[in-house]
């Protein structure tokens, strides 16, 4: 199959996503409204890592709004934008990670270590997002898989009850990138827990990693902003 930009940067989300949260005492670091939910396990419980999933929203809409304004200026002046964005999200995921193996592992989620390694991967993954809704908005979702698999419960649906023959191929493909994005962001947890369980933090080698052949993809077509 060919690689292309969409399920590789679903790959890369539910890596971070999962290795953040097992490293970083519960924080989400792609699907940051999830920190609503731990959050108030955390007040409760009185586990540590409050002040990280209190800061992961703001600065997830800061780097997003920053994202649409770097995105627009970088194409007026006649620069790749998206690989521009995507190298700059290459920079947060390797700074996260040097943090990660520095001072991890990480007891207490509150430290100053510990946010600022949760804080740079939130960055990162905030560019992720606004880079999908201002350059790949066709493309299913690269970080949260609710919405995606929704639709496929419901294009399955249609398929079954039955459609019009010239409906069939967008419904078809429709069902296509969605799966194969769900499925690569649940490859992506399933990989993550199981290099966090074998190497601690090492595990954050690997974004990084991930990240690198967004660089040297064929994605000119995406390089306009929506």
């Amino acid at each position: 199959m060919k690689l292309t930009l969409p399920p590789l940067l679903s790959l890369n989300a539910g890596f971070v996503d999962t290795a953040g949260f097992l490293a970083l005492q519960g924080l989400f670091t792609a699907h940051v409204t999830g920190n609503f939910v731990t959050l108030g396990a955390a007040l409760v419980l009185g586990t540590t890592g409050v002040v990280a999933k209190l800061s992961a929203l703001p600065m997830f809409c800061l780097v997003v709004a920053l994202t649409r304004l770097a995105s627009r200026g970088l194409f007026g002046r006649g620069l790749p934008a998206l690989r521009l964005l995507l190298a700059a999200k290459l920079l947060l995921l390797t700074l996260g990670a040097a943090m990660a193996i520095h001072f991890g592992p990480f007891t207490n989620g509150d430290a100053w270590t510990a946010l600022g390694t949760g804080m740079a991967l939130v960055a990162a993954m905030a560019i992720q997002n606004g880079v999908h809704r201002i350059h790949l908005s066709s493309a299913p979702p690269t970080t949260l898989m609710t919405g995606s698999t929704t639709q496929i419960m419901i294009d399955l649906a249609d398929l079954a009850a039955g459609l019009p023959a010239e409906k069939r191929p967008l419904v078809l493909g429709r069902l296509k990138r969605a799966a194969v994005g769900v499925g690569a962001f649940a490859l992506g947890c399933a990989a993550a827990a199981l290099a966090y369980a074998e190497f601690s933090v090492w595990c954050f080698v690997v974004p990084p990693l991930l990240a690198l052949p967004a660089l040297v993809l064929r994605i000119a077509e995406y390089e306009k902003p929506a």
